[in-house]
């Protein structure tokens, strides 16, 4: 920042990030409706060719509001809010539990016991072959969604409870309009988007360490259009205060801080390597023993 203040320019809330939030639960809601007449076969298909990308992406529109990016820090409540609403097309509480964990994840990148982030240690005792790393990446919503419970369980908040009987309310009302096909579409959906699915490359690519002495990994491909910018995860650590649609900017301004660290083209390449490379495994990770006062949300 003392090189370069005009990055706090980008420092601001992207109002687009609403309407795009907005459109998705719209596109999810028509695909609930469309999908309740189809054979099996077609539900199935449509679940993870097109249902599995909206819920990966909302997943990702959900981590940008965590950082108040939809409305600002003023407004943190409405963010807050507007998060329990992106969530409702998954079909599963989630919005409100990321948003704790994950700033814990920014504030102790790393942090034995803090940061569920980092794999248990069962995890990278048992996934160590190749056909195990396979079923390791297949589970991994599985095992983000049971790893806080292991690591670092807090007590449940008042919002939490608001997130699980809004989206209680909101599965009852689709299954009583529409059917079992359409419940079916929108979980298998998120369980096929947050497992073997391009897009989840993402989850190895910005923390797993390929390189020895390189903890933090950003990836310049395509499917940053799906993923609000996701992959740009160096420039995100150092402002997570700034939107994913500017962080492009950063990396444009900042470009000798950031154009000669390790990147990655292909997230597909990555799952691939992962499994493939005897030498990574969800072992691959930074762990770090924290010093003096921890605060957590």
């Amino acid at each position: 920042l003392a090189k370069h203040p005009e990055i706090k320019a980008l420092m601001k809330p992207d109002y687009n990030l609403i309407w795009v939030v907005v459109l998705m639960v719209l596109a999810q809601l028509t695909a609930f409706y469309l999908v309740k007449d189809l054979d099996w076969k077609w539900v199935v298909f449509w679940a993870y060719v097109f249902g599995s990308c909206i819920s990966h992406s909302m997943t990702l529109a959900i981590h940008e509001i965590s950082h108040n990016s939809a409305f600002g820090n003023c407004k943190a409540m409405w963010n807050r809010w507007f998060g329990i609403f992106a969530n409702l097309p998954l079909g599963l509480p989630y919005s409100i539990s990321f948003k704790r964990y994950h700033m814990d994840h920014h504030r102790y990148l790393g942090g034995d016991g803090i940061d569920v982030d980092i794999p248990t240690n069962f995890e990278g005792w048992f996934f160590c072959t190749r056909f195990r790393k396979f079923i390791w990446i297949v589970l991994q919503p599985f095992f983000y969604a049971i790893r806080p419970l292991c690591i670092n369980p807090k007590p449940i908040s008042r919002l939490e409870i608001i997130n699980l009987l809004a989206q209680l309310i909101f599965d009852v009302v689709i299954y009583h309009l529409w059917g079992v096909k359409s419940i079916f579409y929108m979980l298998a959906g998120s369980v096929l988007g947050l497992g073997l699915h391009p897009i989840s490359g993402h989850f190895i690519a910005e923390h797993y360490m390929f390189l020895k002495g390189h903890e933090t990994y950003s990836y310049y491909g395509p499917l940053n259009l799906l993923t609000f910018n996701v992959g740009y995860h160096n420039e995100h650590h150092d402002f997570p205060n700034i939107p994913g649609k500017s962080l492009p900017l950063v990396k444009k301004i900042a470009a000798e801080y950031y154009d000669n660290l390790p990147q990655y083209n292909s997230w597909i390449k990555v799952l691939y390597d992962f499994v493939m490379d005897d030498t990574i495994s969800p072992y691959s990770r930074m762990k770090r023993q924290l010093k003096g006062e921890v605060k957590q949300d």
